[in-house]
């Protein structure tokens, strides 16, 4: 009776250390994929940057722009990748944040877009105006991805970078 007992807890504490390393091993997966995300992210604005700044020229040096926006095309395509990470390591509510700051990169990168082919067209009509526009969705694409930061922090139970932001 004594080894049965034995064999049984045994049975449950193995059961809980499995159950605690497939948690482990979850959460790392998870972090490293949010981590990825974010890098992606960060990588490809600051491509987008360039291409802004060189825009705000009076006569954009169109060559570096369009090399810029094929690093910003290259770049975007590891954001999606990154993105398809996250999107399976969930949970929703990380899902959700993610497809905010994928609306938010989209609204900012049409805009740029237009800006891009207003300049090779020689049109300055709305320059000013895009600018401001690319400004405050910069800001939005901003908030969101604090948002995800802060979904990110919610699953580890991080409150750290909750209140970092």
């Amino acid at each position: 009776m004594g080894s049965l007992a034995t064999l049984g807890s045994a049975m449950v504490v193995g059961r809980g250390a499995a159950r605690s390393q497939f948690g482990q091993w979850r959460r790392q997966h998870r972090r490293e994929a949010y981590a990825n995300y974010l890098g992606a992210v960060y990588d490809r604005d600051v491509v987008l940057d360039i291409v802004r700044d060189t825009l705000r020229a009076d006569r954009p040096d169109m060559a570096k722009v369009d090399e810029e926006m094929e690093r910003f095309v290259a770049q975007a395509c590891g954001v999606h990748r990154a993105a398809e990470f996250v999107i399976l390591e969930g949970p929703l509510s990380v899902v959700k944040a993610l497809y905010r700051v994928v609306h938010a990169s989209a609204g900012l990168a049409e805009v740029v877009r237009g800006m891009v082919r207003d300049a090779r067209a020689g049109d300055t009509s709305r320059k000013a105006a895009d600018t401001v526009i690319a400004a405050e969705r910069e800001h939005q694409l901003y908030q969101c991805v604090k948002g995800l930061r802060a979904a990110a922090a919610d699953v580890f139970g991080d409150s750290r970078i909750r209140d970092y932001q």
